[in-house]
């Protein structure tokens, strides 16, 4: 009998046999490499922070937003234990020992500052506002994860869209991420070389709901799988 991944006990073996979801669900998984016939080992499913949002860090002397989906692929050393970044608190300090995702995920990283080696702070939790923009004649919205995924410049400086002010404009340098991503900021009118101005902030409804993600293993990898998504994983 199929259940969701979510229910499944630590230290069990099963294979996925359906997503459910539209395609950036299946996308997402996809890039951790969760696709229907694939056999993972469940090691432990670990609460998270309260937050459901991304997370500012610094690194390299400057300050970086990166996707909760992302920081479920960064494992780092922290007083010599490796834990995945998102179990760092608030100013904690850490070495990335590991980054599962592939290489054109260690890439997309890379654009950001964050390469193994690299030393970082974990500054604060996100709220998981959504973005109001005005680009091309339209407004777009975009949560802070996918936010942080578009770089823009402005007097010569690059920088997520994430710091852009109320009614500051800048010029779209470069989105950072797959193919999927790509294709569907070319849809919306997020174009390299367009134009893009911050109309808004829109805060969520404050919760104080608490989730789990799970810690999986599939083909050697270890990878972590947020709790809405573990929803949308059948396995048997």
């Amino acid at each position: 009998m199929m259940k969701p991944l979510k229910d499944v006990e630590p230290e069990t073996a099963v294979t996925v046999r359906e997503i459910t979801g539209g395609a950036d669900v299946k996308a997402h998984l996809e890039e951790l490499g969760v696709t229907e016939g694939v056999k993972l080992v469940v090691v432990a499913t670990e609460p998270v922070h309260v937050h459901s949002g991304p997370i500012s860090l610094a690194v390299a002397g400057k300050e970086v937003i990166i996707a909760r989906g992302w920081a479920d692929k960064v494992y780092v050393e922290k007083e010599g234990e490796t834990v995945p970044l998102l179990m760092l608190e608030d100013g904690n300090k850490g070495t990335v020992r590991s980054i599962e995702g592939g290489k054109d995920f260690e890439g997309f990283l890379s654009e950001c500052g964050i390469t193994k080696g690299s030393e970082l702070a974990f500054l604060c939790h996100v709220p998981d506002r959504t973005l109001v923009f005005s680009a091309g004649g339209k407004e777009i919205t975009l949560g802070e994860g996918q936010a942080s995924k578009v770089f823009v410049v402005r007097d010569g400086k690059s920088f997520q869209i994430n710091y852009l002010n109320d009614g500051e404009a800048a010029t779209i340098e470069r989105v950072v991420g797959g193919t999927h991503l790509q294709e569907t900021f070319d849809k919306t009118g997020l174009n390299v070389g367009s134009e893009i101005t911050l109309l808004r902030r829109e805060s969520p409804t404050l919760t104080s709901k608490k989730g789990s993600y799970v810690l999986a293993k599939v083909e050697g990898q270890l990878i972590t799988i947020g709790h809405g998504l573990a929803e949308k994983v059948l396995v048997e």
